[in-house]
């Protein structure tokens, strides 16, 4: 049975749509696509029907994104007036995201009504359909952009990006500064705080429907590898309520009982589960250097290598599979390990299909650079139906991997976590080889998040029945821990918002310092803040009625046996502290002697001391003191979340005011100074130095490439296990002084941040310098590579954030410097930081 074509569907919809008055838009939509849709779809499209914003929490591959997609078709259903249409903004946490979104809709709306802005990519900015990355929205309105003129839908994809504490604050300050009658179209995984989240947008956003769906689409069945038998995670006889951990795996664990040699009734378990679509995998025969697992005694359960791995999965019916690896090395190294062992999964066919794609997509680059960047292995393990997926390949390579495999032409893709991150590339199975992952100083076990995150990608909804997650048998394996990580779906979003510089010369200069702090005040980290006042006020008065207790039992007809007390504590305190500190000078013990001896004295003055109930009233006061010391923390704690942003915010302001980018007026207003102006234009982590940077001059002198040396010092942030290059090998002349003034001036402004007690910034990073600075003066592709001793992608997006600053200097800054950050952007994109398969 063939699937309906276009008219058909139209025709369906139609008839839909007359039978459903009350929400015929939504009914009309939900006719016209390939699935029907599931009710938590339904319900958002509904709710923005009735004009609501919406806020939708599902799990990973659950089709959130169709409820974005009605925004969009909401917004293109309303005809052109006098040359203006509705529009809606789609925003994506990452490129690689609106790279994809682009695409789709254009599929959908055509190349005339869809848009492309992401920094460094600028396609028909002006359409009724702008797909962008959030910063880019933010920009946008702080400047006030035109293009912001009848927008009426703004979908934020993957909002829990919120938590994010580099980049988390930009959502909410498009979420706080959209105009009030842009619809929200907010678009979460799973999160357990979603009503709270729910809660903050309704306050600031006006009427949000908050619609939360915890089920899958494509129901996912959990296994063990242990040598060549998929045994299930879970026990089905228990029962779902109960989801009972498999006792064989628990008994494999334990060497208790029988130990685990060809459990071929666990296996015929699995295969039963599968039945039609999971044939049980043969056992291969025991290869030279591996022993099988015979007995009780034995104390290690052989891995199978990744080659058998693939063949059993695809023996099983499993493929396409995607193989988590947490390194990109190793993610590079398993798709040479399968090559090698002669693993092909590909038809002639398909090999065919896949030559004739990768040529296309990858026709712009230039042939010398093609053996730089490894494309002839890339190209024959891609026919092979092998690729690896992380941020070092190159951005033309990785779309590349990501069309074939939802071509199905690719089987087998060894990647890294960057790869769950929101991406259309569900597989039928995910493999996970390990539990961990290094996170740049330590092995660490992965998180319940991170675990629903990356088996999410099982799954592809209309293709298969289940998907499946297969998590390989290691060493010291607990099968209880796997399956709390696979039964909790939930994490807490907790905001990262903080004041910038660059955001609070924007907030005063649109609405005056007052006002801004009141807008701060409406941020989710405030308001998750303040609800934690609530809860901490109400203990502090229920504990505050326990404290009055306590007083009135340690009352004495004597005298005051608080004050008492007292004298008693602090007497004690002052003798622990003698007999602790024994190394003391004579003059220092000498000093504590006569304290101590002047606090007895008192203490055996007192009226209370003389009490025959007196030890009676010790206790009770004992607890009085106990509990006050733990109200006392608790208040300090109320004090400091009250109004915490705001503080943030006058410190950030108390730095601009002290170096000249805000004043105070003579009617008491806070206004920006010229500076101040300029520094509006300035964004990212470093604003403040950048603008500084500008103000004194530093970088008037630059050529083009040293001024491009110099941004990329701005932007590189090395990863943790890179070796630093201190200054060997950097350009000389100019440079050399620019870079040494600009990082004297970030030591003077960081102690001027700690001053104020603000964080301050990390040094700048220079091990890029080198080899920006050659690329923009026109070197070749591998000795550049060789300088910067980076993968190719890591290189161009770095490149790429150059490019983002000198663009930002190339408006912003006097006209010669101005006019040197044109040229030197010019010189940054070329090559492969020009290509683009959007």
């Amino acid at each position: 049975m063939t699937a309906p074509g276009p008219a058909e569907r139209y025709a369906r919809a139609t008839e839909l749509a007359k039978q459903d008055r009350s929400h015929p838009i939504t009914t009309a939509f939900a006719a016209s696509q390939r699935f029907t849709l599931d009710p938590f779809q339904s319900a958002g499209c509904r709710a923005l029907e009735e004009g609501r914003s919406v806020l939708v929490a599902a799990p990973t591959g659950a089709g959130k994104t169709i409820i974005g997609e009605f925004a969009v078709h909401l917004a293109m259903r309303e005809p052109v007036r006098n040359g203006q249409g509705d529009k809606a903004f789609y925003t994506t946490p990452i490129k690689a995201l609106s790279n994809q979104k682009f695409r789709e809709l254009q599929d959908v709306y055509g190349a005339d009504d869809v848009g492309l802005l992401t920094g460094d990519t600028n396609i028909n900015g002006s359409a009724r359909i702008v797909v962008m990355t959030t910063e880019v929205l933010r920009n946008m309105l702080y400047a006030d952009s035109p293009a912001l003129r009848g927008l009426k839908y703004v979908v934020m994809d993957e909002v829990h990006y919120l938590a994010d504490r580099f980049r988390g604050a930009v959502w909410e300050e498009i979420i706080i500064h959209l105009p009030q009658d842009v619809r929200l179209v907010s678009l979460s995984a799973t999160v357990s705080n979603a009503e709270e989240f729910g809660d903050w947008l309704d306050t600031v956003r006006g009427d949000t429907e908050v619609i939360v769906s915890e089920i899958r689409p494509v129901p996912l069945e959990q296994h063990v590898l242990v040598r060549g038998d998929l045994l299930p995670l879970f026990d089905d006889r228990a029962g779902i309520a109960t989801a009972q951990v498999n006792q064989e795996l628990m008994r494999i664990r334990s060497f208790k009982g029988p130990m685990y040699e060809n459990n071929r009734r666990a296996q015929a378990m699995s295969s039963s589960r599968q039945k039609g679509q999971f044939d049980a995998p043969r056992r291969r025969p025991n290869r030279g250097g591996k022993r099988p697992v015979r007995s009780a005694n034995m104390q290690r359960i052989e891995r199978l290598d990744r080659p058998e791995v693939v063949e059993l999965l695809g023996r099983a019916n499993l493929l396409p599979a995607i193989f988590f690896i947490f390194s990109r090395a190793g993610c590079d190294a398993a798709v040479q390990q399968v090559r090698r062992a002669g693993v092909r999964l590909t038809s002639p066919d398909e090999r065919a299909e896949i030559r004739s794609i990768v040529e296309e997509r990858t026709r712009t680059l230039h042939d010398e650079d093609l053996a730089v960047l490894g494309y002839y292995d890339w190209l024959d393990n891609l026919e092979r139906g092998l690729a690896s997926h992380h941020a070092g390949l190159l951005p033309a390579f990785k779309e590349v991997v990501e069309d074939l495999f939802q071509r199905k032409l690719v089987k087998v893709v060894f990647a890294t976590e960057t790869l769950a991150l929101g991406i259309n590339m569900p597989a039928r199975t995910v493999v996970l080889e390990k539990l961990e992952k290094f996170n740049g100083e330590a092995r660490v076990a992965i998180t319940s998040g991170e675990y629903t995150q990356l088996t999410g990608r099982a799954g592809r909804r209309g293709i298969d029945v289940e998907g499946h997650a297969v998590i390989q048998w290691t060493e010291g394996l607990d099968p209880q821990q796997v399956a709390a990580l696979a039964s909790r779906r939930t994490y807490p979003l907790n905001s990262s918002f903080r004041p910038t510089y660059n955001m609070a010369v924007n907030l005063i200069d649109q609405f005056g310092r007052g006002r801004a702090r009141q807008i701060l005040e409406s941020s989710f980290a405030q308001f998750q803040a303040d609800r934690a006042v609530v809860g901490l006020a109400r203990q502090v008065r229920e504990q505050e009625e326990s404290l009055s207790g306590y007083e009135k039992a340690m009352t004495c007809d004597r005298g005051d046996f608080a004050e008492y007390s007292a004298i008693r504590r602090d007497l004690s305190d002052a003798e622990k502290l003698n007999r602790k500190d024994a190394n003391a000078s004579r003059a220092t013990r000498d000093a504590r002697q006569r304290e101590i001896g002047g606090l007895r004295r008192r203490m055996q003055r007192h009226p209370c001391h003389q009490c025959p109930d007196r030890e009676h009233h010790a206790r009770w006061a004992e607890r009085y003191w106990r509990l006050k010391r733990t109200i006392d923390k608790m208040r300090q704690q109320i004090d400091a979340r009250t109004g915490t942003v705001a503080r943030i915010f006058d410190r950030v302001v108390d730095v601009l005011a002290a170096l000249d980018y805000v004043r105070v007026a003579e009617d008491g207003g806070t206004r920006l100074t010229p500076s101040g102006r300029t520094m509006r234009r300035i964004y990212g982590e470093r604003d403040l130095l950048v603008a500084e940077s500008l103000r004194l001059g530093l970088w008037k002198d630059l050529d083009a490439a040293s001024l491009a040396a110099l941004a990329c010092c701005l932007v590189y942030e090395p990863r943790r296990d890179e070796a630093s290059t201190g200054e060997r090998g950097l350009p000389r002349g100019v440079f050399r002084v620019a870079l040494n003034e600009t990082q004297a001036l970030w030591q003077q402004l960081d102690d001027l941040e700690r001053d104020h007690r603000l964080p301050g910034s990390e040094p700048i990073a220079a091990g890029l310098a080198r080899a920006m600075h050659s690329w923009a003066r026109g070197g070749a592709l591998d000795r550049v590579l060789d300088e910067a001793d980076l993968a190719a992608g890591d290189f161009v997006r770095w490149a790429k954030q150059t490019i983002d600053l000198l663009d930002q200097l190339s408006i912003v800054a006097e006209p010669a410097l101005a006019a040197t950050a044109r040229k030197s952007l010019d010189a940054v994109r070329r090559g492969i930081v020009s290509y683009s398969s959007v």
